[in-house]
């Protein structure tokens, strides 16, 4: 769990909240290789207690993306190593054992978007500011963006950003959906950490599912995301958790939905 370029803590009365915070403020949390491969044993070694995870940046930055210091001359080989390598690292985030919510702020640049459209809840404060300058510099991302960023705010919008290098401020940015939350400066983390909180009080299944089923049926034919929905409501309903929460709820001793 230790990495000079991350701190790493738990909070909640139960130790249920993961707090991973990129800890390279002098670089504005670039991503470096071992900080990836950081994040990735992090995730592979949860404690048993973690039910949700908070992704923060040290500073004023979440992340400004790769480290272009350690940018070598690569052969195709070797690049599509590297890349692999970071996608077998950010899957570990996406594909994991939680729900893991971004808390954003000033740069999410490059690789430190790609980590973050890695996260299945994003909260964006008014300093927020989304590019992508891989264009401009004559390479490509490669640590999973072309896949999951489209999946966001559609391949047209990535493109222009790649080819024009727009960038996005915070209120664009939640309005065309890189956030789903959008709060005011130095509000993100407190806002992630409270959304992660009601995260971990869902039944363990059913967040499993939201993780690990809910991406895969989307990307389905219809008929084979239904049969794997079928199958997956069939399994979390059949959870003890899940029987007590029915019969408190039918017992009027659940909360009611509503806003909060």
């Amino acid at each position: 769990m230790t990495h000079p370029d991350i701190h790493f803590e738990l909070r909640g009365d139960a130790q249920e909240i993961a707090v991973i915070r990129l800890a390279r403020d002098a670089k504005r949390n670039a991503l470096s290789d071992g900080l990836i491969l950081a994040l990735r044993d992090i995730f592979e070694t949860l404690p048993a207690s973690v039910r949700a995870a908070v992704i923060d940046g040290e500073g004023p930055h979440f992340c400004a993306g790769l480290d272009l210091a350690e940018l070598q001359e690569r052969d195709a080989a070797q690049g599509l190593h590297h890349s692999r390598m970071w996608h077998a690292a950010l899957e570990r985030v996406q594909f994991g054992p939680v729900p893991v919510i971004a808390a954003l702020h000033g740069a999410v640049v490059g690789g430190g978007l790609e980590l973050a459209s890695a996260c299945h809840i994003r909260v964006a404060d008014a300093t927020t500011f989304y590019a992508l300058p891989e264009g401009s510099r004559g390479i490509f991302v490669g640590g999973g963006g072309s896949v999951r960023i489209p999946k966001l705010i559609g391949a047209a919008r990535m493109a222009d950003m790649m080819l024009t290098g727009r960038v996005y401020d915070a209120q664009e940015g939640e309005r065309i959906g890189m956030a789903q939350y959008l709060v005011p400066e130095g509000q993100a983390f407190d806002k992630a950490c409270a959304l992660a909180l009601r995260v971990a009080q869902n039944a363990p299944l059913t967040n499993y599912a939201l993780v690990q089923a809910l991406p895969r049926i989307a990307e389905q034919p219809a008929d084979q995301g239904y049969f794997t929905e079928a199958m997956m409501a069939a399994i979390a309903q059949s959870a003890p958790e899940a029987k007590q929460r029915l019969g408190d709820f039918l017992a009027g001793h659940a909360a009611k939905v509503g806003k909060s």
